[in-house]
């Protein structure tokens, strides 16, 4: 009797075990296709989300929305490649580089309307009036800017001779700019009053110039994984949909009405560059919703 309860026993545990590796195997996919890990995650590229979000609803016949997850570390841009591409991170949301597309999978619509491309100078205050008084030549000549070595537009600005100062900890730029090792931190039109403002007690002394920007061509893509065609066609069809009914460029006009208007306002002069890392068939940015120059 107690050889045949174990017996018994034994049978029920092997067909337990084979539903709860049943139900794994079959939950586990669509669990994963739920959700997607995303990366940056700072409040200042909310728009880059809202943009996927908007191009998975307009995906057709996709399946279910997936839910957008943060990715909950904080590591450097050529760190999150190698997280890509190992399955940790599903969708990063970065301008082009040449060595982010060995990587990784671009999807190849720039989802910024050339925004991030209108660099703004966040300098020292005691400086404006210095920078007012500069030409062009002497601008190139004489100021030295501060980038996160991880950036892809470091080597653009160095290819338009002009000088850089990198440092690979982002927080420590503002401290180097206000103590004078770099003449001006140059960020996105999107970026730079924004992330001055979060700052504002911690260096007074800092300012967004009031004269002069940047701009180049500086497209923001999806990437995904290089085997991740299914996603990176999703992503691409969706949004093509939402471009092409507007609904991306209402995002973008409400997203950023205050800089938009700002620099409108401004009437900067604008030292133009060229972008060399970008492959020969990149279609110019579309800037004409917020700036039809």
């Amino acid at each position: 009797m107690h050889l045949q309860n174990n017996r018994a026993n034994k049978a029920r545990f092997s067909w337990l075990t084979s539903l709860t590796l049943l139900l794994l195997s079959s939950t586990g996919p669509a669990m994963a296709e739920t959700t997607l890990r995303t990366y940056p995650t700072a409040d200042i590229y909310e728009y880059r989300w809202k943009v996927l979000e908007l191009a998975l609803q307009h995906a057709p016949g996709k399946g279910p929305i997936p839910h957008l997850t943060p990715y909950d570390q904080a590591v450097p841009q050529s760190r999150a490649l190698q997280l890509l591409e190992q399955g940790e991170i599903d969708v990063i949301a970065l301008p082009y580089s040449p060595e982010r597309e060995r990587a990784s999978l671009p999807i190849r619509i720039d989802i910024s309307y050339g925004i991030l491309g209108y660099r703004l100078l966040v300098i020292r205050k005691i400086d404006q009036d210095r920078i007012d008084q500069m030409d062009e030549q002497t601008f190139r000549e004489k100021m030295t800017f501060g980038m996160n070595s991880q950036w892809a537009d470091v080597g653009l600005m160095q290819a338009n001779g002009l000088s850089v100062m990198t440092s690979s900890n982002y927080e420590a730029m503002f401290t180097m700019l206000s103590v004078g090792r770099f003449d001006a931190f140059s960020r996105g039109l999107n970026e730079a009053s924004r992330e001055l403002s979060q700052r504002r007690v911690s260096y007074p002394d800092l300012m967004v110039d009031q004269t002069l920007a940047l701009y180049y061509p500086y497209p923001v893509y999806f990437w995904v994984r290089q085997d991740n065609i299914a996603l990176a066609e999703r992503i691409s069809s969706g949004l093509k949909a939402a471009l092409a009914d507007g609904s991306i460029r209402h995002l973008l006009l409400t997203s950023y009405a205050d800089e938009i208007a700002e620099a409108k306002n401004m009437h900067r002069r604008v030292l133009m560059l060229k972008n060399p890392m970008l492959p020969a068939d990149t279609p110019p940015p579309d800037t004409s919703p917020w700036w039809p120059h």
